[in-house]
């Protein structure tokens, strides 16, 4: 399931593009549909190192 992340720009967000998650990027209308199914907001800061 392609998620809304597949049409960023950014390397570490299309890293996840095809995650089965429905990831949304920052935006406000990620925080109106979690206001308007009045579910939290779950934040992904971003982090990734190699081993």
């Amino acid at each position: 399931m392609p998620n809304r992340l597949a049409q960023t720009v950014s390397p570490y967000l299309l890293q996840h593009a095809d995650d089965p998650v429905d990831w949304w990027p920052w935006s406000p209308d990620a925080f109106e549909e979690a206001r308007r199914r009045n579910v939290p907001v779950l934040l992904s800061v971003g982090y990734a190192s190699c081993h």
